[in-house]
């Protein structure tokens, strides 16, 4: 398993803090005293918001809902990175499809709060919406409001204004205390509406934010957990420890959840469901724009490799009631010690449960001593398996053992259903223990099966593409056992539900939605992305099937389930346009000595409530202290007795990737760049240095005939983001911009002024403006009117420092019913050094930077982008004139299309 240097900011959250609920209050109650010890059974119905009151509750194996045990499976979703509330259902959606059963949801401070004492959650930061919806989706909801998330947001999580007001944050300081608990006032009086306990909602857990390794961090804790009691949180408060790392790729994503099992947490560390994209200035320093690297889903909605085993193992914990009550057992040592086994036990019912590790490079065979497992376990490199023994397949029928992992099972008409999964390629050897007068039948031509000593031993191939099959007569049950084997592709085609008439099991689409049973058919929503079959087994008497409001003609197959006798078929082609009329204005008149700045801020500051020292003899530069938090600054400084002055110094302070540019007089002196996000060193968020400008002798020569005429010098700071502050050391106030100029050759007085963005856009929220001059002009709008502009046509090979701006428009026709994630490819040649601002309908949507980091497509959300209309596509290109600046090749590509979707409403857009 790959893990992450990245900090997900408190994904962790397995220790409970408090469960005070009605009147009772403190840790889990031991074995043997407090609440009752309840057994293996059924587990809660889907969560909704039914209005009914609701008891949350844990007896250190696992959550009690209502009395009865829940195996909770949680994946996060970051909403705020995902600006289309639309699509945060077809998330959802997804990820309840996808076995999980809870969603944790990250709540950013600075993305609903642009200023002091202000507060949005409307558009698409409605937390209302988005609670209203998980529960709409029967998912649990996990929330964490922080106020420190960490995720790899700008400054954790901690909006920018902060970084200029007094107090410590994360501690105690009564100062920072009072905009912190301002802040929870507003989060909590919208999930209190939403408590599972009243009924109002799905919100079964909150997580404190942790501080554990800070100075203040009781007493801290102590105030939030306080906090939310005394504002009406009743669900349990839970809290964890920072740090945890992610995992990539299906092995690593198995190894850690497995991992998460076999230490028999009650609540699980919720891995990485949907990430989506750091879309405008919302990423922390050397994170990436599109955050989806161990995530179930990719910045596209779409499946990534690490979704199968979240599939697996959480249709597992979800329809195998066993699993919600573990308890360690007797310890089991395999025949090679490269594999570390942990073994657990259900009290109740008898099943074994193995999680199997191997931490090394190599894949390994061997046995398991002791386990009953006769045959030998092979665990892929850097991989783990789940092996179980003991469980009842229904009748008399039990597992003895199984060499591939057990998914689902379920019993539904008449039939029992079991579903193992492995790898492709593989063979699974199932056994079972069961009476000898089993009646076997081969659905499927490469299965083979031998009865000995009272044990039945099934063997079948993973990987051809669809579940191979075999059904199981007999025992005296009346019901037979049909056996499904399934690789990690085809398990991602198999659909175990719930409904009020009875669990179902369906085959075949790309995703199922919804299902219901209403008298004889079946009902069932979801997407196709390509033409495939459709099976369902469902409850007794079920002779219809209706596929997304259209009735199918069925069969009913040699497996008991009912098969559509067409094959479903898949999305329709969608064609992107290629993008042509662009548009061309160059920018940056602030470089000029005749641009009027009177009406910018005046650098007089001399005291700053930075964590970075204000050089002496300088007034006070950084951006923070002047109301500038996020995107470009510029500054013009006015150079009183600059004759003779033959270079100039300037410190600057940014993130990961940040840059410089200078002009001194209208003449361009140079650019410097910090060190891409690539070559970050772990931990480092602020990175510091002194771009040298030594002046052309030229332009020495003219300040020497100008006397005491005072040249204007003109920089332009990529000030990129804000420290992150996980150990409270107010990290977060490092200045960003300019800091200080140093002057060689004459020491001239300088008058310093500076821009940064406008105020906040009121739709589209802090994070998307800077200080460009075609940001505070509306060149990046729809509505902007670029009549006037140059018309050209990429690729471009301008050599010019400072920017310049692109626009274009184009119409997309994209079918009904049609769900296609579009992205944005830029392309070029590596040695050109620019960089390019996106924005789509005035969205900013990220940066690309042509010379360094990944080069992937920009994804693109439907409902900012208009599936069914007119786009206006807006480039800022900032290039440091060293060599032909692009851009290159810009061109829509399809990251995935699927017939069905979610209705999306277009994001409201304004133009001007």
């Amino acid at each position: 398993m790959a893990l992450s240097r990245r900090i997900f900011g408190g994904l962790a959250g397995t220790a409970v803090l408090g469960l005070a609920l009605g009147g009772s209050s403190g840790a889990a109650p031991r074995s043997g005293g407090g609440f009752p010890t309840v057994p293996t059974g059924e587990p809660p119905a889907p969560p909704a918001a039914d209005a009914a009151r609701h008891e949350v509750r844990l007896d250190g194996r696992s959550l009690l809902v209502d009395g009865r045990r829940l195996a909770l499976w949680p994946g996060e979703m970051h909403y705020f990175r995902l600006p289309s509330p639309s699509l945060w259902r077809d998330v959802l959606e997804k990820m309840r499809a996808y076995g999980y059963n809870a969603v944790s949801v990250p709540v950013p401070w600075n993305v609903h709060s642009p200023a002091p004492g202000r507060h949005d959650f409307t558009g698409v930061r409605d937390l209302d919406l988005l609670l209203r919806t998980a529960a709409e989706c029967h998912l649990y909801v996990i929330l964490r409001p922080g106020p420190y998330l960490g995720a790899d947001l700008d400054a954790g999580g901690l909006p920018g204004w902060l970084t200029a007001a007094g107090g410590r944050a994360r501690t105690t300081d009564p100062a920072y205390l009072r905009h912190a608990d301002a802040w929870l006032d507003r989060v909590h009086a919208i999930a209190v509406r939403h408590l599972y306990t009243s009924g109002g909602g799905t919100v079964l857990l909150y997580q404190v934010e942790d501080a554990s390794g800070t100075a203040d961090a009781g007493a801290y804790t102590a105030h939030l957990r306080a906090k939310a009691r005394a504002d009406g949180i009743d669900v349990p408060l839970v809290s964890g420890y920072a740090g945890e790392p992610a995992a990539h790729g299906a092995a690593g994503v198995r190894r850690l959840g497995l991992a998460r099992l076999a230490e028999g947490a009650a609540l699980p560390v919720p891995l990485l469901a949907f990430g989506g994209t750091s879309w405008g200035w919302l990423a922390a320093p050397g994170a990436p724009a599109s955050y989806d690297r161990g995530a179930a889903l990719d910045a596209g909605r779409q499946p990534g490799e690490e979704l199968a085993p979240t599939h697996q193992i959480g249709h597992l914990l979800r329809h195998v009631p066993d699993f919600a009550r573990l308890e360690p057992a007797a310890r089991v040592r395999a025949a090679d010690e490269r594999l570390a086994v942990s073994h657990l036990a259900n009290p109740d019912t008898g099943t074994h449960v193995y999680v199997v590790r191997n931490d090394s490079g190599a894949d390994v065979s061997a046995l398991l001593p002791g386990t009953g497992i006769d045959a030998p376990v092979t665990v892929p490199a850097r991989d783990a398996r789940l092996l179980v023994t003991g469980l009842s397949l229904g009748g008399r029928r039990k597992l003895a053992y199984s060499t591939a992992q057990p998914m689902v099972f379920l019993s539904t008409g008449r039939a029992d259903i079991a579903v193992f999964t492995g790898a492709r390629g593989h063979m699974a050897h199932v056994v079972l223990d069961c009476p000898d007068d089993l009646r076997p039948y081969r659905l499927d031509d490469e299965t083979a099966w031998a009865y000995d000593r009272g044990r039945l031993h099934v063997t079948a191939p993973l990987g051809d593409g669809a579940p191979t099959r075999v059904r199981i007569d007999g025992d005296g049950s009346g019901r037979p056992l049909l056996l499904l084997f399934a690789d990690d592709a085809a398990s991602l085609r198999l659909w175990p539900c719930r409904t009020p008439s009875g669990p179902l099991l369906v085959h075949g689409p790309a995703l199922v939605r919804s299902a219901s049973v209403d008298g004889a058919a079946v009902r069932l929503t979801g997407d196709m992305t390509e033409e495939n079959g459709l099976q369902v087994w469902g409850p007794r008497g079920v002779t219809e099937v209706s596929w997304n409001g259209t009735a199918l003609p069925v069969r009913t197959g040699r497996s008991g389930g009912l098969t559509a006798r067409r094959p479903l078929p898949g999305a329709p082609q969608v064609v992107l346009p290629a993008l042509g009329g662009w548009r061309r204005r160059t920018e940056n008149p602030e470089s000029a000595p005749g641009f009027d700045d009177s009406d910018w801020t005046a650098a007089t500051r001399t005291t700053s409530s930075s964590t970075t020292p204000v050089p002496d003899a300088q007034p006070v530069l950084f951006a923070d202290d002047y109301g500038y938090h996020y995107g470009d600054v510029w500054y013009r400084g006015r150079l009183t007795g600059a004759a003779g002055l033959t270079s100039v110094s300037l410190a600057y302070r940014t993130g990961s990737g940040g840059l410089l540019m200078a002009w001194l007089d209208g003449e361009p002196l140079g650019t410097h760049r910090m060190p891409p996000p690539e070559e970050n060193p772990a931990g480092k968020d602020t990175w510091a240095a002194t771009a040298r400008f030594r002046l052309p002798a030229a332009l020495r020569g003219r300040l020497r005939d100008r006397g005491r005429a005072a040249p204007v010098l003109s920089v332009l700071v990529r000030r990129t983001a804000h420290a992150q502050d996980a150990a409270a050391r107010d990290t977060h106030k490092a200045a960003r911009g300019l800091t200080g100029a140093f002057f060689q050759g004459a020491s001239p007085e300088v008058r310093w002024r500076l821009r940064g963005a406008n105020a906040p856009d009121p739709v589209r929220g802090p994070f998307n403006n800077g200080g460009l001059y075609g940001e505070r002009h509306g060149w990046h709008l729809p509505g902007h009117d670029d009549g006037g502009w140059e018309e050209t046509a990429f690729p471009r090979g301008d050599r010019r420092q400072g920017v310049c701006w692109y626009r274009t428009t184009f119409r997309l026709s994209v079918p009904r019913d049609v769900d296609a994630s579009v992205g944005l490819v830029l392309d070029d040649d590596p040695g050109r050094a620019y960089r390019v601002q996106i924005f789509l309908n005035g969205w900013n949507m990220g940066e690309y930077v042509n010379d360094a980091g990944p080069r992937q497509p920009v994804p693109l959300p439907g409902g900012i982008l208009r599936t069914r209309g007119a786009n206006t596509l807006a480039l800022a290109v900032l290039a440091d004139g060293t060599t032909p600046c692009g851009p290159g090749e810009v061109r829509l590509t399809l990251l995935g299309a699927a017939a069905g979707g979610v209705p999306v409403t277009p994001v409201d857009s304004p133009g001007r």
